[in-house]
């Protein structure tokens, strides 16, 4: 493990993820990170069942278990963090180091939890902004993400996001979000490239 990531390690780590990952999170004070990953969990293994692109629950589960692990790490200590591990930090994600958590928590997930599986990791790292060529794990992560709202009130594009998923498939789905979130582009702090290069693919 990088000595980065030491002061965010909590000793062997045994057993399910879904006993670990809480646990985890509540040591270091993060309960509503531990409160918002169970409900991505919870969804992720009900879209991996629901939807017509074959994806293991257990797999997507375990993505949604993991996709916030990172909400340890301060926002403040992100960026030095994800440099003192030689990560390639992109602009964006100077810019607006909160970014920067869909790929420390694959890190995480990898480093401290020991996943290996390219897949989950792929997924996790991915959550916020999704990529171009995105696999259907990928998408059911996102998804799982945006629909189990962790603001206040009821997220504004939900009705329409679960009638398209549920008339036209995961994609219909996607492409809800993310026309939502492209709309608003122009008051976002910054914009992700892979969040271009996703929207790019999907809605071109």
């Amino acid at each position: 493990m990088h000595k980065a990531l030491r002061q965010w390690a909590m000793g062997p780590i045994q057993g399910e993820i879904a006993k670990v990952v809480p646990e985890y999170l509540r040591r270091h004070g993060s309960f509503d990170a531990a409160a918002h990953c169970a409900s991505v969990a919870a969804v992720s293994w009900w879209l991996a069942g629901e939807i017509e692109v074959k994806v293991s629950q257990q797999d997507a589960e375990t993505a949604g278990w993991l996709h916030d692990v990172s909400a340890v790490i301060p926002v403040p200590a992100r960026l030095p963090t994800a440099e003192a591990m030689g990560m390639a930090i992109m602009p964006a994600e100077r810019k607006a180091p909160m970014l920067l958590h869909q790929r420390l928590s694959a890190v995480i997930a990898r480093e401290v939890f020991g996943v290996a599986d390219d897949g989950i990791l792929n997924a996790v790292r991915c959550h916020t902004t999704l990529r171009a060529g995105a696999t259907a794990l990928d998408k059911v992560v996102f998804l799982a993400d945006k629909i189990s709202w962790d603001q206040e009130g009821k997220p504004p594009y939900l009705e329409t996001l679960k009638a398209e998923l549920a008339e036209d498939g995961l994609d219909a789905g996607v492409r809800v979000y993310l026309r939502f979130l492209w709309d608003r582009r122009d008051g976002m702090p910054a914009i992700h490239p892979w969040l271009e290069d996703a929207y790019k693919d999907l809605m071109d």
